[in-house]
């Protein structure tokens, strides 16, 4: 029984030709007749390039394609390609709708607990004060000084343990009676929490 290889090589050396003027013909390399004849399958391309090239050759020989086929498949079935079944899929991120909820979702939280989280600890915390005036040791000739500062516009604000009005800006002004013995103001602000933050500033009257 003749093989693919031997019938090519029959055909060509009955047509007289060499490999290289064959080669030369069908624009195939020389090297891959040979490796065809010689049924090197391990050099070989898959079965349906390796396919093409046999027509080719058969046409150029004037021999039978078809047959010619037909003996290649008989002697190099066409290699199966590994396909798997079940393609890993795990690790491609798809955005769907539930992400999309579910980032929302998380996200929304986060703005609340954080904002919650904001408000608590400004209501445990002592309020800022600012006390612009007066400063320290600051020489003071008359006898009523404007004290003025600013905090937090939801604190009580004293001076001298007197209630002062604070602004929706957190502003407050004062006007403190000064004798001869005052030496020192104090400014006291409390939070809704009952936390306390006080500034002490020394004066010195010059009446």
């Amino acid at each position: 029984m003749r093989t693919i290889g031997q019938a090519l090589k029959e055909a060509r050396v009955r047509k007289r030709y060499s490999l290289a003027f064959l080669a030369e013909l069908t624009k195939i390399k020389k090297d891959f007749i040979e490796n065809l004849e010689k049924e090197d399958w391990e050099v070989l391309p898959e079965s349906p390039v390796l396919t093409g090239f046999v027509k080719n050759i058969a046409k150029f020989l004037n021999i039978d394609e078809r047959g010619t086929v037909a003996l290649l498949r008989r002697d190099y079935p066409p290699k199966k390609l590994s396909i798997n079944p079940k393609p890993d899929i795990a690790d491609k991120f798809v955005w769907s709708p539930r992400l999309t909820f579910l980032v929302g979702a998380v996200t929304i939280i986060t703005i609340v607990l954080g904002y919650l989280g904001f408000q608590y600890t400004r209501f445990v915390s002592p309020p800022p004060l600012i006390v612009n005036r007066p400063k320290e040791d600051e020489v003071v000739r008359e006898r009523a000084l404007r004290v003025w500062g600013k905090t937090s516009s939801d604190s009580t604000v004293k001076v001298n343990n007197q209630p002062v009005l604070v602004s929706d800006e957190g502003e407050f002004v004062a006007e403190i009676e000064i004798f001869e013995g005052t030496s020192e103001i104090v400014v006291q602000a409390t939070s809704r929490a009952g936390k306390e933050t006080v500034v002490r500033r020394k004066i010195k009257p010059e009446l």
